[in-house]
């Protein structure tokens, strides 16, 4: 039987944190009250939230020039779904997985989906792969796929995404997620309007294959693989075609994947507004596509991000409920570990957002108080959130020190003797 970290295990390391949890606990809920705030309207808020995990990100990443593999790396989505099952067991957060088709295809979807169900997981939004050539088909992309010029190649990466829908509905996803490659790498390779009117053309044939319940998220990237021109490569772009496509449609915020300085912050709020944000890809940039973790480089970012989906959510209702999704790509570290840390900074700038004292902010905007304004926002950023965010861990069940858990069960060296290397598995890339 593959290992699994056992639920005892964790409730005895749970134990041992408990009374410096519970002192750091107390403490904040003085502080907090003295603000007029619960601590334990939060930690409810805290064990409400989820985000779903990238399959490809439980195994290690690789650079434009080579990929180290690591230890017991998994080697087919069903171990994948095994770290997937672990990851949330620890962090109590995740209970989601986005699949990547055909890099996650199996023969038997509906055993796949029993599978996860057994680990408390379900299935987000389902990726088509067609920025690379499969094994076997029989028309490449080198020079594009949905834009394509050869009307054989766009039905191909049509079809793909067609069979990617399909997939998920069998699997129980209710979205499908497309970003593609197509560009131009030199001035005149492609008839920029052109190449867009094609891309719309092979988007409505996927479209009109959805399901009456799916969404499909369009997701913008400013340049790479096409270092010139890529086709959809801002939000704008992506806001048009989204609004060209109908209702289904919506757009996708990747942090990495915008010019550095951008302010992301006002792209989600103008998606919000008028309701094209369908959700989000969470990493972190220092340069460009970095997909590094998430808030390891600018958690204010992050938090300014929620700040405004908390504004959204106010004025919006049940009716506003974005995708949220981490995508990162690990070289260093172990990915279990990395996208565990993810999640709770992701979780964290949640719960940061709702510390924020709404009226007062909208006082101070309103008198044109830009610096108390600041304050206002930096006072609920500086609020040390993470006993909330172990508390609620602990309560859920998952472990008040998900890292630490992790690697005093032995769960990495375990893989590494149930999983040896194979060539070419994993199956991780960088979207």
């Amino acid at each position: 039987m593959p290992y699994l970290i056992p639920q005892d295990f964790v409730a005895r390391h749970n134990a041992l944190a408990m009374p410096a949890l519970q002192a750091e606990y107390d403490a904040l809920a003085h502080v907090l009250q003295a603000r007029g705030r619960d601590i334990e309207q939060l930690t409810a808020l805290a064990t409400q939230f989820a985000v779903a995990l990238p399959s490809w990100g439980v195994g290690t990443g690789g650079t434009r020039f080579a990929r180290f593999p690591g230890k017991g790396e998994p080697r087919n989505v069903f171990e994948k779904i095994e770290d997937c099952a672990t990851i949330h067991q620890l962090t109590g957060v995740t209970p989601g997985i986005s699949l990547h088709f055909p890099w996650d295809r199996t023969n038997d979807a509906r055993a796949l989906r029993e599978i996860a169900n057994s680990h408390g997981l379900h299935f987000d939004s389902v990726n088509s792969n067609t920025f690379q050539d499969a094994a076997g088909q029989p028309h490449s992309y080198k020079y594009g796929s949905l834009t394509a010029h050869s009307a054989a190649v766009r039905a191909q990466a049509v079809a793909h995404n067609i069979d990617c829908i399909e997939l998920g509905n069998t699997l129980g996803s209710k979205g499908l997620t497309v970003w593609l490659g197509d560009g131009a790498n030199f001035p005149g390779q492609h008839n920029l309007r052109g190449s867009l009117e094609r891309y719309l053309d092979s988007m409505r044939a996927i479209y009109a294959a959805l399901p009456s319940d799916w969404l499909i998220y369009i997701e913008h990237k400013l340049f790479e693989p096409a270092f010139y021109a890529t086709t959809i490569a801002d939000w704008g772009t992506s806001f048009a075609c989204a609004t060209e496509l109908g209702p289904q449609a919506k757009c996708l915020v990747d942090l990495g994947h915008h010019a550095p300085n951008t302010n992301i912050e006002m792209i989600v709020a103008r998606l919000a507004q008028f309701g094209k944000l369908g959700g989000f890809h969470f990493n972190d940039s220092k340069y460009g596509d970095d997909d590094l973790d998430s808030g390891s480089i600018n958690p204010f970012q992050l938090f300014l991000i929620f700040n405004e989906l908390r504004d959204s959510a106010q004025r919006d209702g049940a009716a506003f409920h974005p995708a949220y999704m981490l995508d990162q790509s690990h070289n260093v570290t172990d990915p279990i570990e990395s996208l565990m840390t993810s999640a709770v900074e992701v979780q964290r700038a949640y719960v940061q957002a709702a510390l924020v004292d709404a009226p007062a902010l909208a006082h101070y905007q309103q008198g044109n108080d830009a610096l108390m304004a600041a304050q206002t926002l930096k006072q609920a950023f500086r609020t040390d959130v993470s006993a909330i965010l172990a508390m609620a861990r602990v309560r859920a069940g998952a472990a008040a020190d998900p890292v630490a858990s992790y690697r005093a069960s032995g769960y990495r060296n375990c893989k590494s003797e149930e999983r040896p290397p194979v060539a070419g598995a994993s199956g991780s890339g960088i979207v």
